[in-house]
C-alpha cells in the first residue's frame, strides 16, 4: 500500500491548535546493523517487514539516509550530538564518549521532557542526560542478557528484542509521568552479529534459498582498500562463531581460535537446558550435515575449488536465514510498540522513528558487515511518522539528502526546543510536516536544500582491516580518499554504477569533476571543522 498525504489540510489550523496544546512525544526505535535491503518498504525481495512497512504507510520513507561514520559507537555518538565524529570525540570503538557534552536528550530534559534510554548503549560511558535507562552491557547478549538498569546490574531470562521491548512498554505503562511528554529510545542489539534468532522463529526461511548477488565474487579491481579487507563471506565469516556449527565434539574448528572458543560459550552456556534443548533440535541436524558434507575435507585440507564455491553458497545461505530469522523478532515487537501506542491513544501526538545506526552487507561484494562508504553500509533506513495533527505527511517517500548528525536538531525543532548553534545537522521536519501547516511551535520550517554529505571512518587495523577514509557524496557521485596503509582516492557515477564497482578516478574525461567534487569536499571539511583537512594532502 502506497498511500499519498491523507491530512486534510483545511483543517490543519484547528489540529495544530489542538497540538500546540498536547505536546509532542519521540519514541526513537533503532536496531544494530539493519540493512535497508531486508524491509519491504524500501523494496526488498527476499524478506516481508509488515510491522515496519506498518509505519512507512504512515509516515515519510527517507530513500537517501546515510551515517556519518558507519560504525556503531561513532554512529550513536553523531545522532546524540547532531555532530561528526570528529566533533563529539568519539571516533571509534576503542573510545570511550564523554557523557559531559552537549546531547539533545539534555536539552529535552532541560525543556520539561521525561527521557529514557532502553536496549543497546554500546558507548562504554554510562547514558547521561536520561532520567531513566535500562542498557544492555557491551554488544549485549541475545539469550538471557544482562542490563545496566540506573546503575544495577540485572540479568533478565529471556530474548533481547522481546525483552527490550517489554522493558519499553513497562516504562511507558507503569514508570512515567503521564503528565509529562516523553522521549524514549527504544535500541536494539538486533541484528548484530552473531546473528542469533528467537527460539520461535528457528525455523523460519528452512526452506528458502537466496540468490547470490551479482557482485558476489568481486574482484576489487581498482580498489585497493577493498582488496585489504577482512569482512568476505568467503574467507573471513566463521563457520563456528558466526555460523553456529558448534558440534559438541569440536570435530568443526574455526580459522581463528579465538573465535572458535567465543562461539562456543555463547552457543552452550548463555542458554538454560530448556533453550539449549531447543536450539540444538534446530541447528544439531545442520551441524551433522556440514560435518558429513565438508568436515573431513576440511580438516584434512582436501576441498576442491569445486567444493570451496559449495561451501561459499552454503555460508551465505546459513547468514541469510539466520539475519532474516533476527528481524522476523524486529519486525514483531515493532509492532508491538505501534499496538501499544494505538491502544493507548498515543499515536496521536507521538513522532515515531525507526532506522539502523548504519547499513550492513546482505553478500554485495562478498561482504558481511559495514564501514566502507560504499553505498550498502553508508545508506541506512530511516522512517519517520509525524501525527497528522502536527501536519505529518503519510505514506509518502522522500529523497531529501539525510544524514544522522541532523536526527537531533529534528527531534529539538520537532518539539519547539532551540538548536544550539555548535549542532552540524539539519533538521528534516521540512521533509515530514506538510509545507502549509500553520499553528504550533514546530511549524515554519523548510524542505531542505540540495546538500552535499561528508563522511569519515577512523577504525583501522581493528577488527576488519578497513582503511581509514573520508569523503563526499553528492546526489549523483560518490568521493572519497583513503589514507593511512592504503593511499587512494576513488570516484563513483552512482546514476551509471550504484554498486560502487567501477572506481573512475584519474580515468579520462573525469578531471574536471574531480577537482569540482573535491573543492566541494574540502568546503565540507572546512564547514566541519574537520583537523584531517590540514594533515592529508592530495
Amino acid at each position: 500500500m502506497n498511500h499519498r498525504t491523507v491530512v486534510n489540510l483545511a483543517l490543519l489550523p484547528a489540529a495544530c491548535a489542538w497540538a500546540q496544546e498536547k505536546p509532542l512525544n519521540i519514541v526513537y526505535i533503532m536496531c544494530d546493523d539493519h540493512s535497508y535491503q531486508t524491509i519491504s518498504a524500501y523494496g526488498s525481495t527476499v524478506n516481508h517487514t509488515p510491522n515496519i512497512d506498518r509505519l512507512a504507510e504512515r509516515g515519510v520513507r527517507f530513500t537517501n539516509s546515510f551515517v556519518a561514520n558507519s560504525l556503531s559507537g561513532p554512529s550513536r555518538a553523531c545522532m546524540l550530538t547532531g555532530k561528526h565524529s570528529h566533533a563529539n570525540g568519539f571516533t571509534d570503538n576503542t573510545k570511550r564518549f564523554d557523557g559531559s557534552q552537549q546531547t539533545f536528550p539534555k536539552l529535552l530534559q532541560q525543556a520539561g521532557y521525561q527521557t529514557a534510554m532502553i536496549g543497546k548503549w554500546h558507548l562504554v560511558s554510562l547514558p547521561t542526560g536520561f532520567d531513566y535507562y535500562d542498557i544492555l552491557t557491551g554488544q549485549g547478549d541475545y539469550y538471557n542478557p544482562t542490563f545496566i538498569c540506573n546503575g544495577q546490574h540485572l540479568q533478565r531470562h529471556g530474548y533481547s528484542t522481546t525483552i527490550t521491548t517489554n522493558l519499553a512498554l513497562n516504562w511507558l505503562a507503569n514508570q512515567r509521568d503521564p503528565q509529562r511528554p516523553f522521549c524514549l529510545f527504544i535500541h536494539h542489539k538486533a541484528p548484530h552479529r552473531t546473528w542469533m534468532p528467537d527460539l520461535q522463529d528457528l525455523e523460519l526461511f528452512s526452506d528458502s534459498t537466496y540468490e547470490l548477488p551479482s557482485n558476489f565474487y568481486d574482484d576489487y579491481s581498482g580498489r585497493r582498500a577493498a582488496q585489504q579487507q577482512r569482512m568476505s563471506i568467503a574467507k573471513d565469516m566463521d563457520v563456528v562463531y558466526d555460523l553456529k556449527m558448534a558440534d559438541r565434539d569440536s570435530i568443526i574448528h574455526s580459522f581463528d581460535p579465538t573465535l572458535e572458543q567465543w562461539g562456543r560459550a555463547m552457543y552452550t552456556q548463555r542458554m538454560d537446558s530448556a533453550q539449549q534443548a531447543a536450539w540444538d533440535r534446530h541447528y544439531q541436524p545442520l551441524i551433522a550435515k556440514f560435518r558429513e558434507r565438508f568436515g573431513q575435507k576440511i580438516a584434512s585440507g582436501t576441498m576442491t575449488r569445486a567444493d570451496s564455491l559449495e561451501l561459499n553458497r552454503w555460508k551465505y545461505q546459513q547468514y541469510m536465514r539466520d539475519y532474516l530469522r533476527v528481524i522476523h523478532s524486529v519486525d514483531r515487537n515493532v509492532g508491538r510498540v505501534l499496538d501499544y501506542l494505538e491502544d493507548n491513544d498515543l499515536l496521536e501526538n507521538t513522532l515515531i522513528v525507526y532506522t539502523s545506526d548504519q547499513g550492513f552487507y546482505m553478500g554485495e561484494h562478498g561482504w558481511f558487515d559495514k564501514r566502507f562508504m560504499y553505498e550498502e553500509s553508508f545508506r541506512t533506513p530511516l522512517i519517520m511518522s509525524l501525527p497528522t495533527a502536527y501536519g505529518g505527511k503519510q505514506g509518502v517517500t522522500s529523497d531529501a539528502m539525510v544524514q544522522n548528525i541532523d536526527y537531533a536538531p529534528t527531534f529539538l525543532q520537532a518539539t519547539g526546543t532551540a538548536i544550539p548553534s555548535d549542532i552540524q545537522g539539519e533538521s528534516v521536519l521540512g521533509e515530514i510536516q506538510s509545507s502549509r501547516v500553520q499553528g504550533f511551535k514546530g511549524s515554519r520550517v523548510r524542505k531542505l536544500k540540495k546538500r552535499n554529505l561528508y563522511y569519515h571512518y577512523y577504525e583501522y587495523p581493528d577488527e576488519h582491516r578497513v582503511n581509514r577514509h573520508f569523503g563526499i557524496r553528492t546526489p549523483r557521485y560518490s568521493l572519497m580518499r583513503f589514507y593511512g596503509d592504503v593511499n587512494q582516492w576513488e570516484l563513483y557515477d552512482l546514476q551509471r554504477d550504484p554498486e560502487n564497482m567501477h572506481n573512475l578516478y584519474g580515468k579520462p574525461g573525469t578531471l574536471n569533476l574531480t577537482r569540482k567534487l573535491k573543492k566541494k569536499l574540502l568546503q565540507l571539511q572546512e564547514l566541519y571543522d574537520d583537523p584531517i583537512r590540514h594533515t592529508v594532502k592530495d
